[in-house]
């Protein structure tokens, strides 16, 4: 499966970001260093999201090859006949020629594997998406979505914080040379209610919420999507990456029981 996919540390997610409110923070978010963005389909907010990279490229903030737009193909549009035209609709809404990765958002409705991930090729082959990625998917799926596909598995968009940890799908994304993308970092915020991850945030003088990114970001092979909208915790998430977790930090977060999926099939 190995990719040529490059995905910064940290990226945008855009999940509830809509209007104009939604396209400022895209475009503060470009503004301050973020080089990856990710929407949907069913978020409804592509074109928020195609609007605020839009006023970036105006301004002459980024170039639009600096910067990795992701969206993903929902569920009642992965039938082989409609990847097609929904993915058209989708770089109409965004603004875009071409979209820089296409997930399957989830392996269900429509999805049929052979003739979906077909229809995935075809959109590489013909410019139309620069990378195919697969997102909810365990590890039977995505092994028969690598099977299945010309194109390399890119990426694997899941669940993935403190309290809901995937080892098996990291391992199986560093062992197939794929990236695996970590959404709800923060869990909803429920890190900030676990006493394991306040302790390492008080040592390291910093938030639990730095803490979640940065003990996600120091994985091999792993990076996060945190949604944020306010320069002041755009700026937060970008920098939590660099912060140096020690191996006791890593335990103790490792070691926490409570167990929360916040998104279950």
């Amino acid at each position: 499966m190995n990719t040529d996919l490059q995905l910064p540390p940290v990226g945008l997610g855009t999940m509830g970001l809509d209007d104009h409110e939604g396209a400022r923070a895209v475009e503060t978010a470009l503004r301050v260093g973020y080089r990856h963005l990710d929407t949907a389909q069913v978020y409804g907010n592509e074109a928020t999201v195609g609007a605020g990279l839009a006023a970036a490229l105006d301004a002459g903030v980024v170039d639009r090859s600096d910067v990795t737009v992701a969206t993903k193909t929902w569920i009642d549009r992965l039938a082989p006949a409609n990847v097609r035209p929904s993915t058209e609709a989708s770089l109409g809404r965004l603004g875009l020629d071409a979209v820089d990765l296409l997930y399957v958002h989830r392996p269900t409705g429509g999805y049929d594997p052979a003739g979906t991930l077909a229809a995935f090729d075809a959109l590489v082959g013909d410019g139309l998406v620069g990378h195919v990625g697969v997102s909810n998917f365990e590890l039977d799926e995505l092994n028969e979505a690598a099977d299945l596909l010309d194109a390399p598995v890119s990426a694997h968009q899941t669940e993935y914080h403190p309290l809901f940890r995937r080892p098996a799908l990291r391992k199986h994304a560093v062992d197939h040379g794929y990236l695996l993308v970590a959404y709800s970092p923060l869990a909803g915020g429920r890190v900030r209610e676990v006493e394991a991850i306040r302790a390492v945030a008080r040592k390291h003088d910093t938030t639990p919420e730095a803490v979640s990114i940065a003990w996600l970001t120091d994985k091999a092979g792993v990076v996060t999507i945190p949604k944020a909208s306010s320069e002041r915790h755009l700026r937060a998430n970008l920098a939590a990456a660099d912060l140096a977790l020690d191996p006791e930090d890593r335990d103790r977060i490792d070691g926490i029981e409570r167990e929360e999926e916040l998104f279950p099939e």
